[in-house]
């Protein structure tokens, strides 16, 4: 897992107490879109975190690893697809703290991957048209990222 420093001067007291203590998780997730126009969530399993949320789909980033080479070993690992680094297109990221850490995410869309999506790690996943993305519970990280994802579209 990599970690990132933040300067502090850049929050308030309040959060500047909260920012100095919590650990920086960088995690990358991708919207894959398929020829209908709709986007791929995935629901988090029990016995993880937040289990029962909907999320794009993703992972945390390894040391050493590049977001784009995380991306297309979780969507290997999770979806049973390939995707190239050529075919990821950075549009947004979210930067959120929670209780025990803050998370740092790049959001990519991808319209081209090689395979059939298949749920490898038994999450639920559906392909939701963007307008309905708001009727799904997500993380709170996941949520601003919906309505960028939304104007794009």
């Amino acid at each position: 897992m990599a970690t990132i420093g933040l300067d502090p001067s850049c929050f308030d007291a309040e959060q500047r107490a909260v920012a100095s203590h919590l650990p920086i998780v960088l995690v990358v997730a991708i919207a894959l879109i398929d020829s209908d126009g709709r986007v791929l969530i995935a629901q988090r399993p029990e016995g993880k975190k937040m289990a029962g949320l909907w999320e794009f789909p993703g992972g945390k980033v390894d040391a050493g690893e590049t977001p784009e080479n995380a991306l297309i070993r979780e969507c290997h690992e999770e979806l049973g697809i390939d995707i190239r680094a050529s075919c990821l297109a950075p549009i947004a990221f979210a930067s959120h703290t929670y209780d025990d850490f803050h998370l740092l995410m790049p959001l990519y869309v991808c319209r081209v991957w090689k395979g059939m999506v298949s749920s490898r790690e038994n999450q639920a996943l559906k392909w939701v048209r963007p307008a309905k993305m708001g009727e799904y519970p997500m993380p709170a990280a996941d949520i601003p990222l919906v309505a960028q994802l939304q104007d794009l579209l």
